[in-house]
C-alpha cells in the first residue's frame, strides 16, 4: 500500500501533513521531499490518524523533520494509534517527539 499525503494550512506558517497508508521504505522519500519543500513555516503538524505502518525509514525522515523544524519552529504528531506508539517507545523517539 502506498502512502497519501494531504496538506492542510492554518494561516502562511502552519501546516499539517495529514498521512495515510505506510511509511516505510519505498514510501519516506515522498515525505522527505513534501518536508524539504515546505519552507518559512514555524509549525509543522502531522496527522498519523489513518497511518497503518511506520519502519526504519519513516522514523529517518521524522528525525530529519524534527531537526528542521527545531532551527525555525516546532512539529507536532497528532493522532498517533497504538501500534506506532510502540514504535516511538521502543525506539526513544517518545522522548524527542512532540505527540499529542
Amino acid at each position: 500500500m502506498a502512502l497519501t499525503i494531504n496538506r492542510s494550512w492554518a494561516g502562511e506558517k502552519e501546516v499539517t501533513l495529514i498521512l495515510e497508508g505506510r511509511l516505510d521504505t519505498t514510501t519516506a522519500p515522498q515525505l522527505e521531499k513534501e518536508i524539504q519543500e515546505l519552507d518559512g513555516i514555524t509549525c509543522l503538524k502531522m496527522d498519523f490518524e489513518k497511518l497503518d505502518y511506520l519502519s526504519s525509514a519513516g522514523l529517518r525522515v521524522l528525525l530529519l523533520a524534527q531537526k528542521k523544524m527545531n532551527r525555525c519552529g516546532e512539529m507536532i504528531l497528532n493522532h498517533v494509534n497504538e501500534t506506532i506508539m510502540e514504535v516511538f517507545d521502543v525506539t526513544g523517539f517518545i522522548d524527542i517527539l512532540t505527540i499529542e
